[in-house]
């Protein structure tokens, strides 16, 4: 399996629609909204310019996205991070976030928010990755869990 990473551009948001839309149609089902999940061209395109995002492919074929923002000060949000249900559980996720980290050699702290009731994402933030829960609050009708990940860094 190769993994190849694209910094994705405007041009780029019909293929980033797409690829949400595929990895994010389970939770528009399950909790009848999602962020990720039914965004317009123009939304698409404002994304991708408040953001970074970047492309994953497997063997030529995008099947995924980390998207991010920077805070300042080696601070960052993590945005999106998904992945084609069809090519989950291959360690792709888990070597996009770590692509991020080599694009990010500045990081200190890191945070992504989920849904507090997906079991199988809090465990891949957690074992995969190395985050830690740092609470859960109500976005809407959904309870969401805010995960951190921080290194110390020597002065």
């Amino acid at each position: 399996m190769v993994l190849t990473y694209r910094k994705a551009a405007k041009s780029d948001a019909n293929l980033l629609i797409d690829i949400y839309n595929a990895s994010f149609y389970e939770d528009y089902i399950h909790y009848g909204e999602c962020p990720g999940y039914g965004k317009t061209k123009e939304q698409m395109e404002s994304s991708v310019r408040a953001s970074s995002k970047y492309i994953v492919s497997k063997d030529g074929i995008p099947v995924g996205v980390i998207s991010f923002e920077t805070k300042g000060s080696g601070i960052y949000h993590i945005g999106c991070l998904c992945v084609i249900p069809a090519y989950q559980r291959q360690g792709i996720g888990s070597r996009a976030f770590r692509y991020m980290l080599s694009v990010c050699p500045d990081w200190k702290h890191i945070t992504v928010a989920t849904p507090s009731d997906k079991e199988k994402n809090l465990k891949f933030y957690t074992e995969k990755c190395g985050f830690s829960i740092a609470g859960k609050e109500m976005d809407g009708t959904v309870e969401v869990a805010t995960l951190v990940m921080e290194r110390n860094v020597p002065h």
